[in-house]
């Protein structure tokens, strides 16, 4: 039944999270809840879209791209939001009434909110992280030196983790 109510505890084992990165997820209201006492209960409905499931090799290959964005954010975080919001500026004129202009205004809002959190949605593997990732703002952050070093790495690593 989607309307369930799962403890924090059972919320993180299905996310492959820490019971209190789940807290800290509804504290900061990313995950919704309810209170049952003093308890958090989160509805089974909410988190069935979150699990995580395996990602495929572009989706695999986008986010370790990202990762190495979120390194870049961490030592140069101006210049790194700087870069992004001035893309973003170009995207909404090309994805002006498209259906890239949801995701456009959603990079829109997380760059102008805590490091934390952009951090975490670049490097989530929830559905809407995926869908964000499709729509980047962050195209030229990366040198090509960084850009094919990290691809030739991936590229190893789906080989040797992925090989059928």
């Amino acid at each position: 039944m989607s309307s369930e109510l799962l403890t924090t505890g059972h919320a993180s084992e299905l996310l492959g999270l820490s019971r209190q990165r789940v807290v800290d997820l509804c504290e900061r209201g990313q995950l919704p809840f309810s209170k049952v006492g003093t308890h958090r209960r989160l509805r089974r409905s909410d988190i069935e879209p979150l699990v995580r499931r395996p990602l495929d090799r572009n989706q695999e290959q986008s986010l370790w791209l990202h990762r190495v964005v979120v390194g870049r954010l961490a030592m140069d975080p101006e210049a790194t939001l700087a870069k992004a919001r001035r893309n973003i500026t170009t995207m909404r004129q090309a994805h002006h009434q498209s259906s890239a202009e949801f995701w456009v205004e959603q990079w829109a809002r997380l760059l102008e909110g805590p490091l934390d959190t952009l951090s975490d949605m670049l490097t989530a593997s929830s559905s809407r992280a995926l869908e964000l990732r499709q729509n980047s703002p962050f195209a030229g952050i990366l040198s090509e030196e960084e850009r094919q070093a990290t691809l030739k790495a991936f590229r190893e690593h789906w080989r040797d983790e992925h090989a059928t």
